[in-house]
């Protein structure tokens, strides 16, 4: 049975993983985007997003539009590919516990 990463397998992580997942490679979204998504404070996205950067699984791009400051987190390869495990191990425990 494959493992479930302890990383993405928070709920909000999770989320995020899986609105970055839902995109082409090299697209990112904003973190407005994201928060509005989540549902999620600036804080509480905040520490989740570095905790995600610090495994290596998003990238976090901060740049000025105008005199904005604007952050946008991208799934890395190495997060799709722990995103696409961790997706494995819940369809593994969906089909195991589905009745024969």
């Amino acid at each position: 049975m494959a493992e479930l990463d302890e990383i993405i397998h928070q709920p909000l992580r999770l989320k995020i993983m899986a609105a970055l997942n839902a995109l082409p490679e090299r697209q990112g979204l904003e973190f407005v985007r994201l928060k509005k998504l989540t549902g999620a404070t600036d804080g509480n996205l905040g520490a989740h997003i570095e905790t995600l950067a610090r495994a290596g699984y998003v990238a976090v791009d901060k740049a000025f539009v105008g005199k904005k400051p604007q952050t946008t987190v991208r799934a890395t390869p190495a997060g799709r590919a722990a995103f696409a495990r961790h997706v494995a191990g819940l369809r593994e425990i969906i089909a195991g516990s589905a009745p024969e």
